[in-house]
């Protein structure tokens, strides 16, 4: 009956990907999920904004300085998305 609550990698992607088009006023489809973040000209408060957010989103702390260690929203997605599934 109940299914699992856990947010996958693929649900994260979409929410950054929407984030990211919303913030810099173009299409979903037009935000490429292998390149860095700081090619779509993000400085660090929007890059705080959105983790901040995000953490929001997920419920889970997330470190401000993440995008360093994961520069694309595919990185950042699937690593988010394993965290949480070996949390739970």
């Amino acid at each position: 009956m109940s299914g699992s609550n856990v947010i996958g990698s693929a649900e994260i992607q979409d929410w950054i990907v929407t984030y990211l088009a919303e913030l810099l006023d173009v299409e979903s489809e037009d935000v490429d999920v292998d390149i860095a973040f700081d090619r779509f000209g993000l400085d660090s408060s929007a890059a705080i904004g959105m983790t901040g957010e995000l953490e929001e989103w997920l419920g889970k702390e997330i470190d401000a300085t993440i995008l360093y260690d994961y520069p694309t929203v595919k990185s950042l997605s699937k690593y988010l998305g394993d965290s949480l599934v070996s949390v739970s």
